[in-house]
């Protein structure tokens, strides 16, 4: 065993476990693809300042889970603890917003990093598939995110997440409520931290997960009979869309999220087969983030689906994906001419499209065939000094057992036959 280990609170993803992540990734990511948002890829670290003020120093997120740092240079970097503020920072430098042709849609996969207690389904690095519509006012650009994440969750399979749905209101009507909210929650008995939070955000105090926080809470204003009309029709308007598209929802007025730049929409997935960690996603409309960050205003929408708690969500739905085999041929020398011909064969089947592995290591027939068992081969392929003198290779159907001599000219065609 080796004398280090992984940090506390990350994991190392291997063969065969990996296979299922990268298929999450690509399920996740295939809406997307399909409906017009083009790839971006952002650095693992940036500028403090941008989490500060684009996810809010009231967070969690910022105040206590950041890893932040400073350079031998003297710059204070955090590595990213979400993707949206990275992914309109690199938007804005771009210019992307000018080209004409909004919104700009963009989709985004990547490790992020938050110093939180660690526990199953919550980590300290975390991985996640991400996408933002930056640019554009749109209550049809909210329900299509949501619809493209319900598609990608039911692609993969599961069936027992829930949509939970809210309205955050907009910069005219939400201070208002802030008021009134903040009003009522002086009067509690809150902790000194919370009674911060009522100053800097009161909303994240009704997303507080603690029983004696929660029983407070009765009889608390509700956001709904705040907002404006405005923010009113703009709601009903997503509800609606979503309803004509068949998608379910629960409208769960205390759904605020854990970063301050929300705005109108916002939305969870859940999954109820995953304890106290029951989001798998979520996101919302942040029309106001662009400003807080020194661009122009540019109203946007966005999500994040997380790749671990997919998967948690799969296991604890029991559904299995069906990942083809890595390796479709394996290919078995017995002696060094074989081991030469058999070697250039591999590489001709692999530039013809064949995945194909090979028995390195000079082992003996059954230990090779062990391996190839292993790989999850469809067919072998092994020469031997007399097959050779033969001009001939065998090759073995590992699931009958057949095996046929085939030329060594003809092989890359025969097995291409096959595989078809």
């Amino acid at each position: 065993m080796s004398t280090f280990q992984a940090p506390k609170g990350t994991y190392d993803l291997i063969p065969p476990d990996s296979a299922t992540y990268l298929a999450v990734r690509e399920a996740l990511s295939a809406p997307l693809r399909n409906s017009g948002y083009g790839y971006i890829e952002t650095p693992g670290f940036e500028d403090v300042a941008l989490f500060a003020r684009g996810v809010g120093e009231s967070t969690d997120i910022v105040s206590k889970e950041m890893y932040a740092f400073e350079t031998k240079g003297g710059d204070k970097l955090a590595l990213r603890p979400e993707g949206t503020a990275s992914v309109l920072r690199a938007a804005l430098e771009a210019n992307l917003h000018k080209g004409g042709n909004l919104p700009v849609k963009l989709w985004y996969s990547g490790s992020y990093y938050r110093y939180e207690r660690p526990q199953k389904g919550r980590y300290r690095h975390f991985s996640q598939v991400g996408a933002e519509a930056v640019g554009t006012e749109d209550p049809a650009l909210d329900a299509e995110l949501i619809i493209l994440a319900d598609q990608a969750y039911r692609a993969l399979g599961l069936r027992r997440f829930r949509i939970l749905l809210n309205s955050l209101g907009d910069k005219e009507c939400r201070p208002v409520y802030r008021e009134a909210l903040q009003g009522f929650l002086r009067d509690l008995d809150l902790d000194e931290e919370t009674r911060r939070r009522v100053e800097i955000n009161p909303l994240r105090v009704l997303d507080d997960k603690r029983s004696e926080v929660q029983k407070q809470l009765t009889g608390a204003p509700m956001l709904r009979d705040y907002l404006c009309d405005a923010c009113k029709a703009y709601h009903d308007e997503v509800r609606a869309l979503l309803t004509a598209a068949g998608v379910a929802y629960e409208d769960d007025e205390k759904l605020v999220r854990g970063l301050d730049y929300y705005t109108r929409t916002t939305f969870e997935f859940v999954h109820d087969g995953l304890g106290s960690q029951s989001a798998v996603g979520g996101g919302g409309r942040y029309d106001g983030l662009s400003e807080m960050i020194g661009g122009p205003a540019l109203p946007s929408v966005g999500w994040a689906l997380g790749v671990d708690r997919t998967v948690l969500a799969l296991e604890a739905e029991g559904v299995t994906l069906d990942i083809p085999a890595t390796t479709s041929v394996y290919a078995v020398p017995l002696g060094e001419e074989a081991r030469r011909v058999l070697f250039g064969l591999v590489t001709e089947l692999r530039k013809a499209g064949v995945a194909t592995d090979f028995a390195f290591g000079g082992r003996g027939l059954k230990g090779a065939m062990k391996s190839a068992n292993r790989s999850g081969a469809r067919y072998t392929v092994v020469a031997g000094e007399r097959d050779l003198a033969e001009g001939n290779v065998q090759v073995k159907d590992m699931e009958s057992g057949e095996q046929q001599a085939v030329a060594v000219g003809d092989l890359v065609a025969v097995v291409q036959g096959k595989l078809a």
